[in-house]
């Protein structure tokens, strides 16, 4: 049986605001071991005024890390050493589950931040309560909705010879995707570029639209648990996803165009490699059943993923 494992959120486990191949793993597991990874979210400027509804280990890190942080606002627990993975395999992710592990969380509307930036200069932020035995999220007007929790940020580390990168910007290692359909019960691929994959968690969602268009979704600290297994059998240059339901393509780019068009040729990729189509017939295919979606409007590279139901591969 896979040996499990718990990943603590603490000031040596968290890293704040970047991701760097250079960072030293916090913990070593086997392929095909399941992880517990706790992560936490909020600056100091988004935290509750009743300081008793803030974590323990979310207090230790903002104390211990205000002079080491990156150019990002994400904490993300990690990195974990994946046993056997080396550059060019892939990390499979098998997101088991995501659950809240506080009664609060955060939205917010900051300085030319989101996609309509010049339009919204009446900043705000808006603290929410989260029943997390019920699942619903209530919101200071009253109003409320069921949560649908997911990691925004997901990630390998990047290539060593990039150096460290500030968490905001999504790449070909995962990152701050801020993909919506990566629920529990998805499975994500990522590509490997170093040895033991460094794979790491965090910007947890309570729930989110797609786009993300003011800059924040509904922020919160979530607790996942996942299945790390190496890959040696995939073929493909970016990250991808398969619910039990669907293929997941993704683009990532400056122009919503460019990630349009990534996710639709890597939608072709996975369908004819799957099936027994060729090229032209998966592209009409990807334009009779697939749905392009946009992922997310404000991190710097755009983000556009395709959902493709796997019953007609």
């Amino acid at each position: 049986m896979p040996t499990p494992h718990h990943l603590h959120a603490t000031p040596e486990t968290v890293a704040w605001g970047y991701l760097d191949a250079a960072r030293e793993p916090v913990m070593h597991v086997a392929s095909g071991d399941e992880i517990v990874i706790d992560t936490i979210s909020g600056e100091p400027c988004n935290l509750p005024d009743d300081a008793g509804r803030m974590l323990p280990d979310h207090r230790a890190v903002l104390e211990a890390q205000r002079k080491e942080r990156g150019e990002g606002v994400h904490h993300l627990t990690g990195p974990v050493h994946v046993e056997g993975a080396r550059p060019g395999d892939f990390l499979q992710v098998d997101i088991l589950s995501a659950r809240p592990r506080q009664d609060w969380g955060f939205c917010e509307i900051l300085p030319l931040k989101g996609i309509l930036p010049e339009e919204f200069t009446d900043y705000q932020q808006i603290l929410i309560d989260i029943d997390r035995d019920s699942g619903i999220a209530t919101l200071p007007w009253g109003q409320s909705f069921a949560l649908d929790p997911f990691f925004g940020i997901m990630a390998v580390a990047p290539p060593p010879e990039w150096g460290r990168l500030g968490s905001p910007v999504p790449w070909a290692f995962g990152g701050n995707i801020d993909n919506r359909a990566l629920t529990a019960g998805t499975t994500l691929y990522l590509p490997v570029f170093n040895d033991g994959a460094l794979f790491s968690a965090g910007d947890g969602h309570g729930r989110q639209g797609d786009g993300e268009v003011c800059i924040d979704a509904l922020e919160t600290a979530l607790q996942g648990r996942f299945r790390l297994t190496v890959r040696r059998d995939i073929d493909e240059a970016g990250p991808f996803a398969e619910s039990d339901a669907h293929l997941i393509s993704m683009g990532l780019h400056p122009s919503l165009d460019r990630a349009a068009e990534q996710a639709v040729r890597q939608m072709v990729r996975l369908i004819t490699a799957r099936s027994r189509l060729d090229r032209n017939q998966a592209y009409m295919m990807c334009s009779m059943l697939g749905d392009l979606r946009i992922t997310q409007v404000v991190d710097g590279n755009k983000g556009v993923h395709m959902l493709y139901p796997k019953d007609m591969l």
